[in-house]
């Protein structure tokens, strides 16, 4: 069983920040505080979810996580989970890192989730674990610090990801628009480079540290964090935010809300096929030029102006076009073979 926040990028939601239990029609409640996500079940306009295709498309149960009522609501949803399924363990997987932050770090730009996700597995009555999966990927915190601040607490790598667990979830980016785990996919099917992310540029390289799964126990690493530690009582999102500002002097909710604000109020570029390859070019060569490999078609698609709704024909049609480039789930942006290992998620 899954249980995860609906919290997407805007180019699939519009609407800054995560979708509580409100956002949704079609939701299946098991349990006085646990609900389902299923494919039949809809986010309510003009919201987003990439959820009911995930659960669609995974063999998993997937309970919706509604960050509105805090740390303590976060927690008595979890609670409820555990009694109703009968679950004898948790497990914390954040990609990238940002999770061991303690929130002062130059770098760390979305502390929130993970965070939040943390605090809400403070006092539940089984055992919990953190995983941190492709240290580093998330282009936030050095990986040398996170390996160390896992090492603090009694942490170390678990096993080692392979190909074949990338191929398990290959179908899903060929829609979904992440980024940090389409990189982990990608280095665990072989991909080694450079990779452009993020709208700021952001560059993360692709090594073989990226295949390692780092563990610890959740409680001391809890107890490390002062943000974490803060986030464990508060009862509102509003109070989760106000924590996060206050002990990291930001909160990426604040910036989504800018960036969608922006995005309303900006001029409508043409979109038409012509003028999307002329930039997918253009950019690709400006991206290879500054030293990268790859980009995430996340960030390719935003630097292009695909607007929200039309990542997926975005996406496919790059794939019919330069088949050769389309080292998926990244876009190689070098005229180059595809990289042992990577082709299996092709599907060819």
């Amino acid at each position: 069983m899954i249980a995860t926040y609906a919290w997407d990028r805007l180019l699939v939601d519009p609407l800054p920040g995560p979708r509580g239990l409100g956002s949704f029609t079609g939701l299946r409640q098991v349990g006085p505080r646990t609900f389902l996500v299923e494919e039949s079940s809809l986010p309510i306009a003009p919201a987003g979810s990439t959820l009911p295709r995930v659960a669609a498309e995974l063999p998993v149960r997937l309970a919706l996580l509604d960050p509105y009522g805090g740390g303590r609501g976060m927690s008595e949803q979890l609670r409820d989970a555990v009694s109703v399924f009968d679950i004898d363990r948790v497990l914390v997987v954040d990609v990238g890192g940002d999770v061991v932050a303690r929130g002062d770090e130059p770098g760390l730009k979305s502390p929130l989730a993970d965070a939040l996700a943390l605090a809400a597995c403070a006092d539940l009555p089984v055992p919990v674990d953190v995983a941190v999966v492709g240290v580093g990927l998330d282009g936030e915190l050095p990986p040398e610090y996170v390996r160390g601040r896992l090492r603090a607490v009694g942490g170390g790598i678990d096993v080692l990801l392979k190909p074949q667990d990338a191929e398990v979830v290959a179908s899903l980016f060929e829609w979904h628009p992440s980024e940090a785990t389409a990189m982990l996919a990608a280095a665990v099917a072989g991909a080694r480079g450079v990779v452009e992310v993020r709208d700021s540029g952001t560059q993360i390289v692709l090594d073989d540290t990226c295949v390692q799964v780092w563990r610890c126990p959740a409680g001391p690493l809890t107890q490390a964090s002062p943000l974490v530690s803060r986030l464990v009582a508060t009862a509102t999102l509003d109070e989760v935010e106000d924590v996060v500002r206050d002990v990291c002097g930001f909160c990426e909710i604040d910036y989504e809300r800018a960036k969608a604000a922006a995005l309303v109020a900006g001029p409508r570029r043409p979109v038409n096929v012509e003028v999307i390859e002329e930039r997918v070019t253009a950019f690709g060569s400006a991206c290879a030029g500054r030293g990268a490999d790859f980009v995430t078609f996340r960030r390719l698609a935003e630097a292009v102006g695909v607007p929200a709704g039309q990542y997926e024909r975005f996406r496919a049609h790059l794939v019919r076009r330069w088949p050769h480039r389309a080292v998926v789930p990244l876009w190689s942006v070098r005229d180059r073979p595809t990289p042992l290992g990577v082709a299996s998620l092709t599907g060819t």
